[in-house]
This record gives C-alpha cells, structure tokens and sequence, in this order.
C-alpha cells in the first residue's frame, strides 16, 4: 500500500460562485480557446464525482464552513464514476485563506469498515493520512455522515497552474452512506439553471484568465457542495 500523497504543497488559492447555465455556456466557450479539457474528462468533457463526507452529531464540519473558521478541516472519500477502480480518503484543509489537499489510496473493504464504525484498525497504519483521521475520529466522534454526487467539468492552464471546474446536477443521499451503491437514491440540491463555478490557482491568477472571467454574473459567496447537501438532512 503506497504511503500518503500530498499534492500543492505550498496551498492554494480557491473562489467558488455560482452562476446561471447561460454564463456557464458563455464562459465556457471562452476557456475552450485558451485552456485544456481535463484529460479525465469522458466524451462529452464531463465525469461524475462522488464523495462521502465526515462530520459529527454537533455538525461540526458544516458549522465551520458555514461560519468562516480561518483553520478547518474536511476529510471524504471520493469515487469516480461510480466506480470502485479508483478510492482516496482526502483531507481538504484551510489555513487563513490557503487551500491545502492530501490524499491517499482506500480500499473497499476499508471504507465498508469506516461505514460501520469500525475504526482500530486505523491507528497503525501506516499511511499518515488515515492515522491523521483516526485521531479526529477520537477527538471530535467523526463518521461518515453523507454521500453527494455532482457532474464536473474541468479546463486546465499550465501558467499558474490554473483549474477551472463547473459543477452541475449536485445530488445528495440523505444520510445514506453505502456509496458503492450505483442506485443510491439521491435528490437533486441545486437549481436546474444553476452552476458551480470554481477557480484554482497557485502563486497567481494570469491576466489572460481574469480576463475571460470579466463579464460573469457571478453570486458572491463561497458555494459548498457538503453545505448544499447538508440542507436536506
């Protein structure tokens, strides 16, 4: 089993919007001239994302986003496609206003354990990732708490290491957790006309970029996908 991945280390720096199908079209007819199709995406420039993510009985994750803590963490496990060819548990962590990711590789059987509450086996491990985890687990009584859904679309820029990413028709389970349940009943949290914008970039946002971005309507607030599905239970 490979040990903890880490990946930007020196953080990152992340805005969220949303705004309507209309500018997500236009938008997206601008980027397609400057930046690269995410080369992950299927045939049409689109995967499907799923995670399940941790909180406790107080909510603390939620809470915390919810009311702009400098210093937080939020741990999932992701899935593709619905498949289980590929599985990470990932700690997404902001320290003022830095985004920082980890990640490491989880199998099946290890999340099914995490399902269940079964926990112990964690705390040897030897990946630092999930040991990490454990720790917040004993601290704050985290679990798996819900599993959301969204379709992505991504444009990638090499200078300043640039993503741009839509994300549309964000599900929620309800507090069903069985994520390996390719018919896990889910309910729609977002608007039909609405999308996820979200811009990524390391040391700086390159003029080009900022750009292209001029004449979005966007709504100034930083969208959550786990928030938007905690709404709903």
């Amino acid at each position: 089993m490979r040990n903890q991945t880490s990946y930007n280390p020196n953080g990152r720096s992340e805005m969220k919007f949303g705004i309507t199908y209309i500018d997500y079209q236009i938008l997206k007819m601008k980027l397609r001239h400057m930046m690269k199709l995410d080369p992950h995406a299927n045939a049409n420039g689109r995967y499907l994302i799923r995670s399940c993510y941790f909180d406790n009985f107080d909510n603390k994750v939620m809470n915390e986003k919810k009311e702009g803590f400098l210093n937080r963490d939020k741990y999932r496990v992701r899935i593709y496609n619905k498949s289980d060819a590929v599985i990470h548990l990932e700690r997404k962590s902001k320290r003022n206003n830095q985004t920082y990711k980890s990640k490491c590789p989880l199998t099946k059987k290890e999340f099914e354990q995490l399902r269940v509450n079964d926990f112990e086996w964690m705390k040897g491990d030897e990946r630092s990732l999930i040991r990490d985890l454990y720790k917040d687990i004993r601290l704050y009584h985290l679990k798996p708490t819900t599993v959301v859904d969204y379709e992505r679309e991504a444009y990638l820029y090499e200078h300043g290491n640039v993503r741009i990413t839509f994300d549309s028709k964000v599900q929620t389970s309800l507090r069903n957790i069985d994520m390996f349940d390719k018919n896990l009943p889910m309910v729609d949290v977002l608007d039909q006309n609405e999308v996820i914008l979200e811009v990524k970039y390391d040391e700086y946002l390159p003029s080009i970029i900022k750009m292209l971005l001029q004449g979005i309507h966007t709504r100034h607030e930083a969208y959550s996908k786990y928030q938007l599905s905690r709404m709903f239970g």
